[in-house]
């Protein structure tokens, strides 16, 4: 049998190589996307629901004093074992934060955040946590060790607490996310996505100079 007839038989051997190899690589891109989803940067948009925030260049949506959605009852057990009820911060500029231990980003954002907390703290702005999919308040708490947070964080397995904020406020597969709440408790900014030091005081700034 001459070279050129057996060629033919050669790459029909070859085809469930490459099927296979194919098949690897789309699910190689299924799982990283997967895993990507589950700690995601976040995205412009909460998932519809008119709660009249105004997206800047930055990726900071604001809403105007006047049209501020109030923030839901957000109180229960911390992961240290404690309680928090934010409606006690009332008065006070509070800036909630979605996180895990689970999530990359989550890490990279946290010493920003204790920083800024410790520079305004006495300023009259509070901080809280909302710690979700965290099984065990274990990792939760190791994660506050390592990276010295001093606020509380609500312990919010299942997101529980998220599904009291209004339709269209939070995306759940925006995690970290950041809140800003005014001194009245309304919504006044919002962040879907991990804040460096400089972007999240220029979002706390303008509702801390509110009047």
């Amino acid at each position: 049998m001459s070279a050129a007839s057996r060629a033919p038989a050669r790459s029909k051997r070859s085809r469930p190589a490459r099927l296979r190899a194919v098949l690897v690589a789309a699910v190689s891109v299924t799982t990283v996307m997967s895993a990507m989803s589950a700690c995601s940067s976040g995205g412009a948009s909460g998932g519809g629901g008119d709660t009249n925030f105004i997206m800047g260049e930055d990726g900071i949506a604001t809403a105007a004093k006047g049209d501020r959605a109030a923030a839901p009852d957000l109180s229960g057990a911390t992961v240290d074992g404690g309680q928090v009820d934010v409606g006690d911060y009332e008065g006070k500029v509070v800036v909630l934060n979605v996180w895990g231990s689970w999530c990359g980003p989550c890490r990279l954002e946290a010493k920003n955040f204790e920083k800024v907390y410790q520079d305004l703290k006495d300023q009259g702005v509070q901080f809280v946590g909302i710690n979700t999919r965290d099984t065990d308040t274990r990792p939760a708490r190791a994660f506050e060790q390592k990276f010295g947070v001093s606020y509380p964080s609500l312990y919010d397995p299942t997101g529980k607490l998220l599904l009291r904020f209004r339709k269209g406020t939070l995306n759940p597969q925006a995690i970290p996310s950041t809140l800003v709440l005014d001194r009245d408790g309304g919504i006044a900014a919002r962040a879907l996505a991990p804040l460096s030091e400089e972007e999240l005081r220029k979002m706390i700034a303008p509702v801390l100079a509110e009047k």
